[in-house]
């Protein structure tokens, strides 16, 4: 047996489901999962399924399903069993609650109603995509998943090419080809990205290469499984001298030159010696 009955508070604990392997799931939240009055599920069939692997009993417990079509109704029926001192566990269909995933307004449904939320955390494919993939992880942005219109798509990646990190998408294999062609169009065809396909699972591939590269790659091909895209963030090539000035004048106020040539640099993209050397001139001025 890899869990104990726990004694557990009033409150809805958010727990955290492997993305892939069974086994990556933590003890603790097996433990929550064998000791809450009351279990909710993003897909019903995949908690079971997940406890009848870890040997937890579900008993004469029920499992209510909670996700986008079903929210208002069972949001209710969950704040009642919260009302009446009981212990709520959901749990989402694969990672992290609340992560792209139907828990937020269940979260903020049931903290505004003076409960306690508390999480059993553990696998998301945001954090394992970004340690495999071999990009900048000092700044990252998650956009979810871009819209499925293409003129909708192209704006959404416009609206964050800026942004001075690495970006990181789910998306669709049937839509996968397409996303990466609107990304080299609209980031730049030689900006560096990585696609990560089923994490954590028998058939794993990370492939890393330019946009341009990875669209012609995946262009024709028929792809299967979870996929996350991350792309590097914009280089410092655009960047205005006047706009790092801008910054490093801002980061100097509160921050020792070292420490202020280091962010800028970082959130530009650009060469730290050079963002150093500016600094040290602004702060003798």
């Amino acid at each position: 047996m890899n869990h104990q009955i726990v004694p557990l508070k009033a409150g809805l604990y958010f727990v955290a489901t492997p993305i892939g392997t069974a086994r990556d799931i933590t003890l603790r939240a097996l433990d929550i999962l064998a000791s809450a009055d009351v279990l909710a599920a993003e897909d019903t069939r995949s908690l079971r399924r997940l406890m009848e692997i870890h040997g937890v009993p579900l008993g004469d417990r029920k499992v209510l399903a909670y996700h986008d079509h079903s929210g208002e109704g069972v949001r209710q029926k969950l704040i009642e069993h919260l009302d009446a001192g009981r212990s709520v566990a959901y749990a989402s269909e694969a990672g992290t609650p609340l992560i792209a995933d139907p828990g937020y307004h269940l979260a903020k449904t049931v903290s505004e109603a003076g409960h306690l939320v508390t999480s059993a955390p553990g696998p998301t494919a945001i954090a394992t995509a970004l340690t495999l993939a071999g990009l900048p992880t000092d700044a990252f942005f998650f956009a979810g998943f871009l819209p499925n219109a293409k003129t909708a798509r192209r704006n959404g990646l416009d609206a964050v090419k800026d942004v001075p990190g690495t970006l990181v998408f789910y998306e669709s294999p049937k839509r996968l080809a397409e996303m990466l062609g609107d990304a080299a169009d609209v980031l730049g065809a030689s900006r560096n990205a990585v696609v990560c396909r089923e994490l954590t699972k028998k058939f794993e591939e990370v492939r890393r290469g330019e946009l341009s590269e990875l669209a012609s790659s995946f262009g024709g091909q028929q792809v299967k499984g979870e996929i996350v895209v991350l792309i590097d963030r914009k280089q410092g090539d655009d960047n205005s001298a006047e706009d790092i000035e801008s910054a490093l004048q801002k980061a100097l106020e509160n921050m020792t030159v070292r420490d202020a040539a280091d962010t800028v640099a970082k959130a530009f993209g650009t060469n730290k010696r050079k963002v150093y050397k500016l600094a040290l001139e602004l702060k003798g001025k």
